[in-house]
């Protein structure tokens, strides 16, 4: 019996099966050849101390270069002792919980949210209370209302772009919600993944930006806009912040995250060559999101949709109120999938809604699992005909 090939990626692709659930990058998309060519130069510069255990706020030569960059991307002046690296968002997440929580704190999140990051506060025990958003994002009179009842020590936010809905945090409760920190002692995780992705107008400043002024950790990552695989990213917070992040038993242990590959990064980043595959992605995805939104219009005219200004994904409400989760398996027969709204919601609501994710597949496969759905809700709705 041949042996079955082990496998390498989180979510393998079926290449029969359209899953436009899934918030991947295409394989595609991934640099390869940038980063081989990194690699060599890093290699060539003869140092050997990216494989010594690494300095605990992370290599200093790549913060140099990130920071530098951060100060083009971000639009305000950043010093490499204001980043800290991390093995991603998921990582620093979960240490955040882990540094900053007990069990059975309370942590706020937005409704709808990404969906795992409702696991890792699972993983560590708190109470999920959840603000509502809008088109400018965060309710910030929903949160004042909640704060009068509860104490949060966490705030997750993703303020840019948000994942799944799209909405993006405005300015004014940028800095009403960073006061708001200050004023009932909560921590906001801001997690900054799509900012450097928008496809129009800028987003306002960063949450980074307003560290100044509340109890800000700003999360932000390479796996959107490099390759998910380098599990690198920075956060940004205040000194003391940083100081208790840095002394704490895992990185007193292990020493810095990731060394290595942030000493192949910096070689991305010092040449240019990271904001030109920015800018890569981003004219390939304003070509995915138009064809989405065509392909939308053209097949399923019966959704409601705003049309996203940056990120990955298309939040989509079904009609009539009908259950996406119920309707998945539907789908699903049809060789297409997507997120069901209610994995995004952490009191079970949004059932009508779904979200679509343009960056895995290429145009024409965007088009055609959009046929497929609309085939999917033909059925469905043919269906619950005969059995009314």
């Amino acid at each position: 019996m041949p042996m079955q090939p082990l496998q390498t990626i989180q979510c393998p692709i079926d290449p029969q099966f359209i899953n436009l659930g899934l918030g991947n990058p295409q394989l595609v998309l991934l640099p390869m050849e940038l980063m081989e060519q990194a690699a060599q130069r890093c290699f060539a510069r003869g140092e050997k101390d990216f494989l010594q255990y690494g300095y605990e706020q992370g290599h200093g030569a790549f913060r140099q270069a990130l920071a530098e960059f951060l100060t083009a991307g971000y639009g305000y002046s950043i010093g490499p002792e204001d980043v800290f690296t991390t093995n991603g968002v998921s990582s620093a997440l979960s240490l955040a919980c882990l540094l900053f929580t007990q069990p059975g704190d309370v942590v706020f999140v937005e409704e709808p949210t990404y969906f795992l990051a409702l696991r890792v506060f699972q993983d560590h025990h708190l109470r999920v209370i959840s603000i509502p958003v809008d088109e400018d994002g965060l309710v910030i009179e929903a949160l004042e209302e909640q704060l009068a009842a509860v104490h949060p020590t966490l705030l997750y936010t993703i303020p840019n772009f948000q994942n799944p809905s799209g909405v993006t945090l405005s300015a004014p409760r940028r800095q009403r919600l960073a006061e708001l920190s200050r004023e009932h002692d909560f921590l906001v995780v801001a997690d900054e993944v799509y900012y450097l992705l928008g496809y129009g107008d800028p987003p306002p400043p960063p949450m980074a930006a307003y560290i100044p002024v509340g109890r800000i950790l700003s999360l932000g990552s390479f796996s959107k806009i490099l390759a998910p695989g380098l599990r690198l990213g920075w956060q940004m917070s205040d000194h003391e912040t940083m100081r208790r992040i840095a002394q704490c038993g895992m990185l007193d242990s292990g020493g810095g995250m990731n060394p290595f590959t942030s000493a192949i990064v910096r070689e991305v980043i010092e040449p240019g060559l990271l904001q030109q595959n920015i800018e890569a992605l981003k004219a390939a995805f304003r070509q995915r999101i138009a064809s989405m939104d065509a392909a939308l219009q053209r097949h399923l005219p019966q959704l409601t949709y705003r049309r996203p200004q940056g990120g990955y994904f298309f939040w989509v409400r079904f009609p009539g109120g009908m259950d996406a989760k119920e309707f998945l398996p539907r789908a699903r027969q049809h060789q297409v999938g997507f997120q069901p709204g209610i994995r995004f919601s952490s009191q079970d609501g949004l059932g009508d809604y779904g979200r679509l994710c343009f960056a895995q597949y290429s145009e024409a496969d965007v088009e055609e699992g959009l046929r497929r759905l609309r085939g999917a809700l033909d059925t469905w709705a043919w269906s619950l005909a005969v059995s009314g």
